[in-house]
């Protein structure tokens, strides 16, 4: 059977206001009835420099973690950015003493203006996460940075899994796994974040599914946001409550993929800026469909958008609201994504 597997973003809140460890959230995973864990190695607020969630790549610690997974029967998969070399070569010696058999990373983008960033909402801890004009020479500096990783992902057994990252479209991305050529780098499909492209998230599934090695499954609405350059933005929600169809993108990768595991990353609370130009994925306006708007899922007078995911910049009050909204909606989004797996297994 398909197996279900839990990515640490789901719960963010959680690990960064240290209302969870990460082995915490195994057991959470766990609790729902998941079969593995996906866990994210970057840097953010409260989170360890150097290894995120993970919070540590000491033999000790990982030992710990290996133990927990074991007991459980869980399997792992990690969550990296860029395409450093040393950094690869780090997280692949973690992969290979937890056994994690995909890592997941995205082709950096190199902005053609740098900012500075005060807060989180503003990008201070991940600057991929607001709109910046790029380089399209990017991709071809990511190939080449993924070729030279090649040889150690054949080593140890691992793929590497480039994800549709806010940024690319597609089309950009079929283009970049077919000139690196290698069954040890495929793709991370994301459910929604070529919404972020201007582009229908059943056409990317459509394009992406054959190379596609594993998935962030999670739901997503278009909210208005005056002060944003183009009037509205993306919003995460839990499964079922947005405007993705789901179910179609959940068989077209069964159909086309050789997918064994879909992984939920439920971004939310989180909001997401559109990062290219409208028209860039196919889509020119949003109004309809899977870019129907939606009301705001929190007051706008109390919160902004871009504020959902560093609630604790807002208040203590909104933080605890939030921390509640994001477990309640998980639990949503899970048996949603269980539901779609029955369905399709009968």
């Amino acid at each position: 059977m398909l197996e279900l597997g839990l990515e640490t973003e789901s719960l963010h809140l959680w690990l960064q206001h240290k209302r969870m460890d990460i082995f915490g959230f195994i057991e959470k995973a766990h609790e729902f009835g998941l079969d593995g864990v996906q866990i994210n190695v970057i840097k953010d607020y409260n989170l360890d420099e150097n290894w995120g969630a993970l919070e540590s790549n000491s033999d000790e610690h990982l030992r710990k973690i290996k133990e927990l997974l074991n007991k459980y029967g869980m399997y792992v998969e990690l969550d990296m950015r860029n395409l450093d070399y040393d950094r690869l070569v780090e997280v692949l010696e973690v992969a290979n003493k937890l056994g994690a058999e995909v890592i997941r990373s995205y082709i950096p983008i190199k902005p053609l203006e740098k900012k500075e960033n005060a807060s989180g909402a503003e990008g201070a801890y991940d600057f991929a996460k607001v709109r910046y004009d790029f380089d399209m020479k990017s991709y071809d500096e990511g190939i080449e940075k993924v070729r030279k990783i090649i040889p150690l992902l054949e080593k140890y057994r691992v793929k590497l899994a480039l994800e549709n990252h806010e940024y690319e479209t597609s089309e950009e991305l079929v283009n970049v796994i077919e000139k690196i050529d290698s069954k040890w780098v495929g793709f991370l499909f994301d459910f929604g974040n070529s919404m972020m492209a201007w582009e229908e998230p059943v056409k990317a599934a459509e394009n992406m599914a054959p190379y596609t090695y594993t998935t962030h499954f999670k739901d997503h609405i278009i909210i208005e946001e005056p002060e944003d350059k183009y009037g509205y933005v993306v919003c995460g929600v839990p499964a079922g409550r947005g405007n993705i169809d789901l179910e179609k993108c959940f068989n077209i990768l069964m159909e086309k993929s050789p997918l064994t595991r879909i992984n939920v990353e439920s971004c939310h609370p989180y909001c997401a800026q559109f990062k290219r130009t409208p028209g860039t994925g196919g889509v020119e306006k949003v109004g309809e469909g899977t870019f129907k708007v939606e009301k705001h899922p929190y007051d706008y007078n109390i919160i902004k958008p871009a504020q959902y995911y560093y609630p604790h910049e807002v208040s203590e009050e909104m933080l605890e609201k939030l921390l509640e909204d994001q477990l309640n909606g998980l639990v949503e989004t899970v048996n949603y994504l269980k539901k779609l797996r029955d369905n399709y297994s009968k």
